[in-house]
């Protein structure tokens, strides 16, 4: 018999699967190029939305999606990598230093992106508020991430498939249903505290964080129209 626990909430998972719509949309859009940027910088101004979404999710949402649940520190790393750590229902410690690097390269993305100017098709919101050796530099920053970006989605693609043909864990059904599945079996790899955790996921958890996502949107859309 198996376990059922509610890992993921849907505004986590909601969130997820947004963010790799903006990421492939922004993708596109850049590459096609002429008036197609103005969707780039849409599907830009989206995921800025969802990433102020996810840092404030971050400390004020359910369990899982709590940062202190999975931050990294060298021990963890260090013992994960010996075998000697249990197994968590969230992210484990490498899974946490490529979210955490795979946020902290979007923030980046993103910020340098408002102050891109093309001379062409685009201007950033902020570009005329800084001078033009500041947005050359920014709009550099912003070209060159990209391949951080490219390189860390890799690695994330690369993760799930080795888990999933060498360790038989499938990591994307979680982050579709919100539940892991933990047969009898394995329950003595995980600590106790651990699979007692379940994270909230209910009406009033749904409600405000739709609240939270449109308030960010709206102050997102005032600021990136002016």
């Amino acid at each position: 018999m198996k376990k059922i626990i509610r890992v993921w909430d849907l505004p986590i998972r909601l969130f997820h699967w947004l963010l790799v719509l903006c990421i492939i949309g922004s993708f596109i859009s850049v590459n096609i190029g002429g008036n197609a940027i103005q969707w780039h910088a849409y599907f830009g101004y989206s995921v800025l939305t969802l990433l102020i979404f996810r840092i404030i999710w971050g400390f004020v949402g359910s369990t899982h999606a709590r940062f202190t649940s999975f931050f990294p520190n060298q021990e963890a790393i260090l013992n994960y990598l010996r075998g000697k750590s249990p197994r968590v229902l969230g992210h484990n410690p490498l899974g946490a230093l490529s979210v955490f690097a795979l946020l902290f390269a979007l923030c980046v993305q993103v910020t340098t992106g408002l102050f891109v100017d093309d001379e062409i098709a685009f201007q950033g919101p902020l570009a005329k508020y800084v001078s033009g050796t500041v947005v050359s530099f920014l709009s550099e920053m912003h070209e060159g991430n990209q391949v951080v970006i490219y390189v860390l989605i890799a690695i994330h693609i690369g993760a799930i498939w080795y888990y999933k043909k060498f360790k038989g864990e499938n990591l994307i059904k979680p982050m579709i249903s919100g539940d892991k599945e933990i047969a009898s079996s394995e329950e003595a790899q995980y600590l106790p505290t651990d699979l007692s955790r379940d994270s909230k996921d209910g009406v009033l958890q749904r409600s405000f964080a739709l609240l939270l996502l449109s308030v960010i949107a709206v102050t997102v859309g005032y600021f990136s129209s002016k």
